[in-house]
């Protein structure tokens, strides 16, 4: 199937991918849009994974405070290099990851980050809760009311709060792919009025 540059730029309008790469998704399906956005997305992951392993040495620290100044965040976002961490795309993630921690208030970037005691306690909880339910699959509940906890208090396992249907996760991997180098969340700090 022949595609026309003017199909190939108008993905590449859409998604900021070169155009070879949005030739290929087009070819690959059959010229319909979505669907190559579809495919540059999974193709973006693969990548984004390739990419993972590498070195996060550059960055920058982002900053949001809310209108009513009683919340302000700041937000470490690492990346391979310097060039990257003055792109307009990598502030312009920093800036949502900034505003994604103002709303939703995560305890640590990922499960690892977050202390063991609140795991415990967090499974002691469950447990009281489901102490009906035949000892067989208490464990597996358990397990997987910790994966909602997690999903829920972990920065990268949250739904993005400008697109609930992808994960902060899933958001920074089609950043990898988008900018070619390794993207990495290192910290963040939340702070609210009378918060202690």
């Amino acid at each position: 199937m022949a595609i026309s540059a003017e199909v190939v730029k108008a993905l590449r309008d859409k998604t900021g991918l070169g155009m070879m790469k949005c030739k290929e998704a087009l070819v690959a399906s059959d010229g319909d849009q979505e669907k190559a956005i579809e495919y540059l997305r999974k193709q973006g992951l693969k990548t984004a994974d390739k990419k993972a392993g590498r070195a996060t040495q550059q960055g920058a620290i982002g900053s949001y405070i809310h209108a009513n100044g009683k919340i302000g965040v700041l937000v470490e976002l690492a990346c391979e290099t310097d060039f990257v961490a003055k792109s307009d795309d990598f502030q312009a993630l920093l800036k949502d990851l900034c505003m994604q921690v103002a709303a939703t208030s995560p305890l640590a970037v990922t499960p690892d980050g977050i202390p063991q005691q609140v795991k415990d306690k967090e499974r002691e909880i469950y447990a009281e809760q489901m102490k009906d339910k035949p000892a067989r699959v208490l464990d597996k509940i358990i397990e997987g009311k910790l994966k909602a906890f997690y999903q829920e208090r972990c920065l990268l396992h949250q739904p993005f709060v400008k697109e609930p249907e992808r994960t902060v996760e899933e958001v920074i991997k089609a950043a990898i792919a988008k900018l070619g180098e390794n993207i990495a969340v290192k910290r963040f700090c939340r702070m609210q009025l009378g918060e202690v």
